[in-house]
């Protein structure tokens, strides 16, 4: 089932004038949105019900009824759920209360990142990165260490990768990118000035770009030639990447164990290979 509030948020800063009428009535009034129809919501939205229509399909549903039949079970599950969990961290709480929104925070941003996914999309950047002469890496702070993360699981079978700590050795790798390689840019908010920048440069060689960032038309989306998107469940503006740095580590797992699927005898005879044992342990 597609998750329609993760899908509402995300949609909303890129919505048309009479979209957001419509989402803005979903939001704020989703109990009593389930009890109209098409017409109805349309009246009540100060819209008409093609534009409805065009929206539900927006998101990725087929029409309205789809989304409604969404709508009546995601509400059924939300009136289960713990709403202390899902606030933000607060100065009187508890360490244990701490601990509990931080993973609860992580886990619902797993669980909303995977209801993006599009699985067309993911067997196209496999297929690209299984073709490609070599995976090059671009990352920032928090996303430079899942860009590395990256690196060191496709090297590990044998996968050629570029990937450099700072940004200048990152913009000559962007411009020396070819047709022939993939680019994996990594960036939460997508507006990350070094990441535009060589993806620019990246998209001006006419290499393919696969981005990993947060469900907006944010300018890394509209460079990317395939989007991953991982969910907002965190502040935009914040001290730190957490739950956001999770769904990105999360995705980078997801394409390498396809990858590795895909290339199963040779990547496991790889990985075989470079295993580095440890003292006592034996050898897999």
């Amino acid at each position: 089932m597609k998750n329609v509030f993760v899908r509402l948020e995300e949609y909303r800063p890129i919505a048309s004038g009479a979209e957001r009428g419509i989402l803005k009535f979903l939001l704020e009034h989703p109990e009593d949105a389930v009890d109209l129809s098409i017409k109805q919501l349309a009246e009540r939205s100060f819209t008409s019900a093609s534009t409805v229509i065009r929206l539900c399909r927006k998101m990725g549903f087929d029409g309205y009824k789809e989304f409604h039949k969404a709508l009546l079970c995601e509400l059924a599950v939300r009136r289960e759920a713990d709403k202390e969990h899902q606030q933000e961290i607060q100065r009187e709480d508890s360490l244990e209360t701490i601990v509990q929104k931080v993973t609860y925070k992580n886990m619902l941003s797993l669980a909303r990142s995977q209801k993006l996914l599009d699985v067309e999309v993911l067997k196209k950047c496999v297929r690209i990165l299984d073709l490609a002469h070599n995976i090059v890496l671009f990352g920032m702070g928090a996303s430079l260490l899942v860009a590395r993360d990256a690196y060191l699981k496709f090297i590990r079978v044998k996968k050629n990768c570029l990937f450099g700590d700072d940004w200048h050795l990152q913009m000559i790798h962007a411009q020396n990118t070819t047709p022939g390689d993939v680019a994996i840019v990594i960036s939460y908010s997508g507006m990350t000035r070094e990441m535009v920048q060589c993806a620019q440069i990246v998209k001006e060689n006419q290499t393919p770009i696969i981005a990993i960032t947060r469900f907006e038309d944010s300018p890394l989306a509209k460079l990317a030639d395939y989007n991953i998107y991982v969910a907002s469940t965190e502040l935009f503006f914040r001290s730190g990447a957490m739950s956001s740095r999770i769904s990105q580590l999360n995705m980078i797992d997801i394409l390498y164990a396809i990858y590795v699927n895909q290339n199963y005898e040779e990547c496991i005879r790889r990985i075989r290979v470079t295993h580095v044992e440890k003292e006592g342990e034996e050898r897999p």
